[in-house]
């Protein structure tokens, strides 16, 4: 009688080393691009809030005839973050957004990213003007992300942590 050979099915550990090898190479390619892709959705968001911040900004300035450093509270403005609660780590937003000087929840408010309201120094608000701004760390390198808007909804960034 002849004896039945058997197949034997499957990757040799070679092929696999070969594998998970390739795998890590095109992981290490991606991931800078996804890095720069999430701090670009980050930065998105500060866009949106700050363009939201110019149109509370522009409707206090048609009642009241003046702009306002003072956000949210007694003579505020009526804006803050969506999601507000007390500042920090624990908020769903990134950026710290509003007036340098203040208290935090009127004139700035600070985003998961906690850079502080001495980032938004180049603030002011006036009779006939005003600069808001928004910063944040969004890459994590020590430098800050900060982005200004004026009474003419120009969205100016400032100092760019993406270069």
């Amino acid at each position: 009688m002849k004896k039945m050979q058997q197949k034997h099915s499957g990757f040799t550990l070679i092929e696999l080393m070969i594998v998970v090898a390739i795998v890590a190479f095109l992981s290490m390619i991606s991931v800078p691009s996804f890095m720069r892709f999430l701090s670009k959705a980050k930065r998105a968001e500060a866009y949106m809030n700050l363009g939201a911040l110019y149109i509370a900004q522009k409707a206090f300035h048609a009642e009241h005839g003046k702009y306002s450093t003072v956000l949210n509270g007694p003579g505020g403005v009526g804006w803050k973050p969506e999601g507000y609660t007390t500042g920090g780590a624990n908020e769903r937003f990134y950026y710290t957004y509003g007036f340098a000087g203040g208290q935090e929840g009127q004139s700035y408010f600070t985003g998961k990213l906690n850079s502080p309201a001495s980032d938004l120094q180049q603030t002011q608000a006036g009779q006939d003007s005003f600069v808001a701004a928004a910063a944040g760390d969004i890459d994590g390198d020590g430098l800050a992300d900060i982005l200004t808007v004026n009474q003419f909804n120009d969205i100016k960034i400032v100092q760019d942590d993406l270069a």
